[in-house]
């Protein structure tokens, strides 16, 4: 049985010393075959330093260590060339002159290796002038394989001024890289992000972007058609487990865990880092979200709370998958290219392409929801979940005034600046905490007479919800609080019967259950419910 590659970027180790190794080559050959300049969008964690490290490997002529692998068998040559290499995320960038001087300072570390002479005081200048002295020091063209391009603007993110110094510092270093065309065998960017409507790569308009091209859908990830190719060993050897030896289908759990992203809507790509870490701990968990959840993403959604409840099959363009700018955050494209959302159909038409995108799998949804919902309410992780707990319950008893103690707490906990005065913002809320909690809610579902504001259906039941705010003056006595609240709930409770917004559950056999939900406040929400 091969041993698990976990944290290992480098091909030649992972080969060499008996790891797992998904074969990618076939990619290698067609990059290397085609026009040369190429940028590839990931999200973290996703193998792309290890894809960049494959082609380094394969620049480096060494055809025996590709043997047993696609690329081995392949009609490709192993010419060796030069190779210039950046790893962004591995440079300080506190500030533009931190990241100029920590970018001349991985230069200075080629030129000394090389033996060159490091006279240059500007990082656009010593880059062109290594091209050059690479390619005239070796007599053929050089790669340059630059990984996690964009970590110094997703680091300041949420700091505008800073992450645009910097995108202007690395905008002009990449830019040299059009002019030095003559000198170059291949140039291949990898990042999380797709800063182009910001003008990062206005310079090197020749840029390949493969992200979004069916034929390279699967060039980084685990193919679900692969699991047994690769790791039906290690699948055998959980049914020793005692946690594993009465699951039916340990396939299906794997999947639910870990699979469903996707870049084409057709083909079914695992999330390597978590499936890696499962193995080797045999155990399931959040490995890939508790690797590092990125705080921006957080602050986004706690500002803007209603996001989260658009997130469930919400359509995109391309062109706004390229809409990433960094004064105007767009959050949906940002959570889909750092891995939140992925594709999950594709729809063509002559205005161009859109996708569906949804949450991938278990391991995202379930701990982002009770990331986003502890950042909400200001309560720990274990709160949350044990609130979710006690609302199930309430739920499944039909206790509804049980489940109202518990939202109270919850509402109660969000801080006063976060509140807005009207009926949406409580609605997605409401929403909000209680997909987050984990339960499958629809919003705004449609019928012939109107939308309902929320449906929540379970094995034998079915609730049916109406939201109402109130604007509720704040010397209000509690009896004229009182009216406000009743007549809210009546209105609401109407509008169900009268509209017939429970009646595509009658004669399904579920228990209906017509809820009214009333707030006046943030402190102050009431609630009225109808059975049957």
């Amino acid at each position: 049985m091969k041993k698990l590659p976990i944290g290992l970027q480098t091909i030649r180790r992972i080969i060499e010393e008996g790891y797992v190794y998904v074969d990618k080559t076939q990619y290698v050959y067609d990059l290397l075959n085609g026009s040369g300049f190429y940028f590839l969008s990931r999200p973290r964690r996703f193998g792309k330093s290890l894809f960049l490290d494959t082609i380094a490997e394969v620049f480096s002529g060494d055809r025996e260590l590709f043997k047993g692998l696609w690329i081995y068998d392949s009609d490709y040559g192993f010419e060796k060339y030069p190779v210039i290499r950046l790893d962004m995320s591995s440079i300080s960038n506190e500030t533009p002159d931190v990241l100029n001087d920590s970018i001349l300072g991985e230069l200075r570390v080629i030129y000394e290796k090389e033996g060159f002479e490091a006279t240059d005081a500007i990082p656009s200048d010593a880059f062109k002038r290594l091209i050059r002295n690479l390619h005239s020091k070796y007599n053929q063209k050089v790669a340059v394989l630059i990984d996690e391009y964009d970590k110094p603007i997703l680091d300041h993110i949420d700091k505008t001024e800073m992450a645009d110094a910097n995108r202007r510092v690395i905008r002009g270093f990449y830019g040299i890289l059009k002019s030095m065309e003559p000198h170059l065998r291949f140039t291949f960017f990898t990042g999380v992000s797709k800063f182009t409507k910001a003008s990062l790569f206005s310079e090197l308009n020749n840029l390949n972007d493969i992200t979004m091209i069916d034929s390279y859908a699967n060039i980084c990830g685990i193919p679900v058609e692969s699991l047994d190719e690769y790791f039906g060993e290690h699948i055998a050897s959980l049914r020793e487990d005692k946690w594993y030896q009465d699951c039916e289908d340990m396939h299906e759990l794997i999947l639910s865990w870990y699979d469903g992203y996707s870049w084409d809507a057709k083909t079914k790509l695992l999330n390597p880092f978590s499936l890696l870490n499962f193995f080797g701990r045999k155990r399931f968990h959040s490995f890939w979200y508790s690797s590092g959840s990125p705080k921006f993403l957080i602050d986004f959604i706690k500002r803007q709370p209603e996001i989260y409840t658009s997130l469930k099959n919400f359509r995109i363009t391309e062109d706004m998958l390229d809409a990433v700018d960094i004064d105007k955050i767009m959050v949906v494209p940002l959570l889909f290219q750092t891995g939140y959302l992925t594709v999950k159909e594709t729809l063509d038409s002559v205005y161009g392409a859109s996708y569906i995108v949804d949450i991938p799998n278990f391991e995202v949804r379930n701990a982002f929801n009770l990331h986003i919902l502890s950042a909400l309410t200001e309560k720990e992780a274990d709160h949350t979940g044990m609130a979710r707990m006690e609302i199930s319950e309430a739920l499944e008893a039909g206790d509804l005034q049980k489940m109202l103690d518990m939202l109270r707490g919850l509402f109660a906990s969000i801080p006063y600046q976060l509140h807005v005065p009207n009926e949406s913002y409580y609605h997605s809320i409401f929403y909000a905490a209680m997909s987050l909690l984990g339960f499958d809610m629809a919003a705004e579902v449609s019928t012939s007479r109107g939308r309902i504001d929320a449906t929540l259906e379970l094995d034998d039941k079915a609730y049916v919800m109406e939201f109402k705010y109130v604007d509720c003056p704040p010397e209000a006595s509690d009896e004229e609080k009182r009216a406000l609240f009743d007549k809210a709930l009546i209105e609401g409770l109407g509008q169900i019967n009268d509209r017939g917004y429970h009646k595509k559950y009658i004669g399904s056999g579920k228990t209906i259950y017509k809820a009214v939900f009333a707030f006046l406040g943030r402190d102050n929400i009431e609630m009225i419910v109808e059975c049957g």
